[in-house]
């Protein structure tokens, strides 16, 4: 699948959205290793801090799915700017490679690449924690 491809459905995710707080949707589709693409978008909620974000979304619908090893995630969301995963998703993403492509984009589905170790430098990845046992 090309990355304009992948772009297309996180742009279709997007519609999918429940954001009447902010306002702002976005929507993501993450690449498996296997082919399978799993979609999600942005879930706000009156409690803040439950709200799940895009890429996470997806993220455990893969998961969940089985799907362990992944290729790239692609992001859009209704802005004139690229729109990047937040930390947070980042570090989600990272439990599962750091090597994946990450697709940021902007309405328009202009875009730009970059592997998830940029977007996350000296990421924690669970890995020092083997040296404590």
């Amino acid at each position: 699948m090309t990355h304009n491809e992948l772009l297309e459905r996180a742009k279709n995710a997007k519609m999918d959205a429940y954001a009447p707080y902010s306002h702002f949707r976005v929507g993501a589709a993450l690449l498996g290793s296997s082919g399978r693409v799993y979609t999600g978008a942005n879930v706000e909620n009156a409690s803040y801090s439950v709200t799940c974000c895009a890429e996470r979304v997806a993220l455990f619908k893969a998961v969940t799915e089985g799907e362990r090893e992944f290729d790239a995630i692609a992001i859009t969301s209704d802005s004139e700017d690229l729109t990047w995963p937040c930390g947070v998703c980042r570090q989600a993403l990272a439990e599962f490679g750091l090597r994946m492509d990450v697709i940021g984009s902007n309405k328009a589905l202009d875009h730009k690449t970059i592997k998830l170790e940029a977007l996350l430098p000296h990421a924690f990845t669970g890995k020092e924690m083997e040296n404590g046992k």
